[in-house]
């Protein structure tokens, strides 16, 4: 039977925040961001290993943000992009992971991850599927801007997804697809996907799973997270 393996790529600076740590390394909640989704994974008994991919230069990353985990090892070879980090995170633990196994690769910088988040997206993908992704339906209407920030058209929301993570899909596929297209420089692990040829499926994620990019994204997103927290407390 396919395992579920986790892979965190946490490489990147996060110079939209406008501060001095990347925002992986924030506090949210009195924990930092990146602590958040891995607590999620390691309580999860459905998941068997995760990785979290470092740049090897990392000068903020301590192992004491592992204290406590059994299942998460981190890995130091992020590259200079998302799609190269999760590329060498798969060689690195080519060995650990069977090509027929399932990879969920979700970003460091969404803390409102919940088990109920991944368990969905787990049970919507089945094993003739070649995947899929968390994303949320657009509510709000789009515009293109022209040159001068002038609206050039009004873009049609119908059938348009935001995507999210975890985007789950087979180890030896993954690897084989970002392999051929990484010099295209897919922004998600799904356009990867798409460009060697497959389909992925889209499964309906949360807005409390907003990915942090702007320092306003913390306080919106433990707001959310508080929120979530209340109603199930009350239940």
């Amino acid at each position: 039977m396919s395992q579920y393996h986790v892979l965190i790529p946490s490489a990147g600076s996060g110079s939209r925040m406008q501060s001095a740590a990347p925002k992986q390394y924030l506090p949210l909640n009195g924990i930092p961001i990146v602590r958040h989704a891995i607590d999620t994974f390691e309580a999860m008994p459905e998941i068997s290993q995760v990785f979290i991919v470092i740049a090897p230069e990392d000068a903020y990353w301590s192992n004491t943000l592992l204290q406590g985990c059994h299942k998460t090892q981190v890995l130091s070879c992020g590259g200079d992009s998302r799609a190269a980090s999760v590329y060498q995170g798969l060689q690195a633990i080519a060995s650990h992971v069977d090509e027929d196994d399932w990879v969920l690769v979700h970003d460091a910088a969404r803390p409102g991850l919940d088990a109920t988040m991944v368990q969905r997206l787990i049970a919507a993908i089945s094993s003739t599927d070649v995947g899929g992704l968390l994303a949320l339906p657009l509510a709000d209407t789009l515009k293109r801007a022209d040159a001068t920030q002038q609206v050039a058209e009004t873009i049609p929301r119908e059938a348009l997804w935001q995507a999210q993570t975890p985007q789950m899909f087979k180890a030896g596929m993954l690897q084989q697809a970002l392999a051929t297209h990484l010099q295209r420089q897919p922004t998600d692990e799904a356009q990867a996907m798409e460009w060697a040829g497959y389909v992925p499926k889209l499964v309906l994620g949360d807005l409390k799973n907003l990915k942090i990019t702007y320092p306003h994204d913390v306080a919106v997103v433990a707001a959310l997270m508080r929120a979530t927290q209340s109603e199930q407390d009350a239940e």
